[in-house]
């Protein structure tokens, strides 16, 4: 795995999602309590960047048209979005957050 700094975590509010962009993918962060999940910035329904969304619970909001998304696995939860998003592993040490955008946890 290769793993590369994504922010500090004191960048994340809880609950709130932060856009990075690690090696090259752009990555929304989320931190609830004291998980950190990472899933590809775009919803697999309109391109528009999740970062932008809301957080409830386990899952972010497409601020478009609504889809939802489980920030664990990437799945599709709401319509109009079918199609599930990547998630990728993370990882914090000290400060940082670590993110692996080689490695997807889940693919679309």
């Amino acid at each position: 795995m290769s793993f590369s700094r994504a922010c500090g975590v004191a960048d994340l509010d809880d609950g709130k999602p932060y856009a990075a962009v690690v090696d090259g993918t752009e990555i929304a962060l989320v931190r609830q309590g004291e998980e950190v999940f990472a899933i590809r910035d775009e919803c697999s329904h309109a391109s528009i960047a999740l970062s932008e969304g809301d957080v409830e619970g386990c899952s972010i909001e497409c601020w478009l048209h609504g889809s939802r998304f489980d920030l664990r696995t990437g799945a599709a939860l709401g319509l109009p979005a079918t199609q599930p998003v990547a998630v990728f592993p993370v990882r914090v040490e000290a400060d940082d957050v670590l993110v692996d955008p080689t490695a997807p946890l889940t693919t679309p």
